[in-house]
């Protein structure tokens, strides 16, 4: 442990010079490989306190892909059926409870992923370190490695892997500060608690039904934004993020842009997209995009001739517009949170067209009642938690 470390820059190259230090003591963290830079530790420090409240609030092992200081997806390590370890590409190696946990977080929103920075709440094992092995990463965060884990991601990208080991013991003060143009900011940390049932004390909805398994993610999904930046809002199903909108200004465009995300990631699992011909040997990050285009309306950019042979062994049939709505129409039991108060019903509209029937929302518009009511058409579970989660 040292009590400063030297980067390369800041946020941009022309940013110099840049450093990470302690005011007292040492840094709670060592790097064991790589050169990892400013936005990389701003993405690790941030998924590590995500994964760490994670784990404490299910006591599951748990993993998050960061990109550009948001989540682009977070999961506990919930067994995978034989159709998500498809669609994540997890078929042909062994599965540890950790791996399940980073091959969810890293596949529910695989674009997004693409050059993640990984926080890890347990110590790296074998099985994880291999899955990381193989996709475009910054690097990784975790309290240990095992020997094994180490060997596999040090050599990872030509030996520059970036492989950081925090102090699972170290707690920050209770005042967190910053700079702003020169001006410092003060305020006491986001100590927050959000793994506990009066979390569901306020319940406004005529169903106030909230399974176990729904708590379960709703407290993922509030979680999550708590660590997200703002304004945003996060579907969860199964123990794991489906679709996180983050820093949007409005939030019907948090509830638009991470419900399309879930709709992706649902529609993957459509029997046309399982099947696609795809020819031997195409890149990862080819198929992904692949993928996400051959779902959206433009599919043409994919399929015309002289371009699907670049992918396909055959030409692929249209997923059409009508199957994708009957497909999206199956998807049930998803649970939404937010980190701020809905304040139009036209959010609850938007999460019912991606299967929502729970939602943990802060409460507090003037149009609550609006919400309510939208709610209550649908027969959706709201929750008013009366905590807001801003972060910036």
């Amino acid at each position: 442990m040292a009590k400063e470390l030297e980067l390369k820059y800041g946020c941009n190259p022309n940013q110099k010079p840049a450093r990470i230090f302690m005011q007292e003591g040492e840094l709670p963290i060592e790097v064991l490989n790589g050169r990892p830079g400013y936005i990389n530790f701003m993405d690790a420090l941030n998924g590590w306190q995500l994964v760490k409240e994670l784990k404490e609030a299910t006591g599951m092992p748990a993993a998050t892909s960061f990109k550009h200081v948001s989540p682009a997806g977070a999961a506990i390590g919930l067994e995978l059926d034989e159709t998500m370890k498809k669609i994540y590409f997890a078929d042909d190696l062994p599965l540890s409870p950790l791996a399940n946990a980073y091959v969810r977080a890293r596949g529910a929103d695989r674009m997004s992923s693409y050059g993640d920075f990984i926080a890890l709440s347990d110590v790296c094992d074998e099985e994880t370190a291999r899955f990381i092995n193989r996709e475009v990463s910054d690097g990784v965060i975790a309290p240990g490695y095992t020997e094994k884990a180490l060997e596999i991601l040090k050599n990872k990208r030509k030996g520059t892997y970036n492989v950081i080991q925090i102090d699972p013991s170290y707690k920050p003060a209770p005042i967190e500060r910053k700079d702003v143009f020169g001006i410092t900011f003060e305020q006491g940390r986001n100590e927050i608690k959000l793994n506990n049932d009066e979390l569901f004390a306020n319940i406004p909805t005529q169903n106030k039904n909230f399974p176990d398994a729904a708590k379960r993610d709703l407290m993922i999904a509030l979680i999550t934004l708590k660590y997200t930046q703002s304004n945003s809002v996060c579907y969860v199903k199964d123990g794991q993020a489906i679709g996180i909108g983050a820093g949007q200004q409005s939030r019907i465009h948090c509830t638009r842009l991470a419900g399309n995300k879930a709709d992706i990631w649902y529609l993957r699992q459509h029997p046309k997209v399982l099947n696609l011909p795809w020819i031997e040997k195409i890149r990862r990050a080819d198929r992904d995009n692949t993928i996400d285009i051959y779902i959206s309306d433009d599919h043409e950019d994919v399929l015309a001739d002289g371009v699907w042979q670049q992918f396909f062994t055959e030409k692929p049939e249209v997923l059409t517009r009508e199957e994708k709505r009957a497909w999206l129409n199956t998807l049930k039991g998803v649970s939404l949170g937010s980190d701020a108060f809905f304040p139009f019903g036209d959010n609850i509209e938007r999460a019912h067209k991606t299967g929502v029937d729970y939602i943990a929302q802060a409460g507090g518009s003037v149009r609550d009642d609006n919400v309510i009511e939208t709610c209550d058409k649908y027969g959706i579970a709201m929750v008013f938690t009366g905590i807001r989660l801003f972060h910036h």
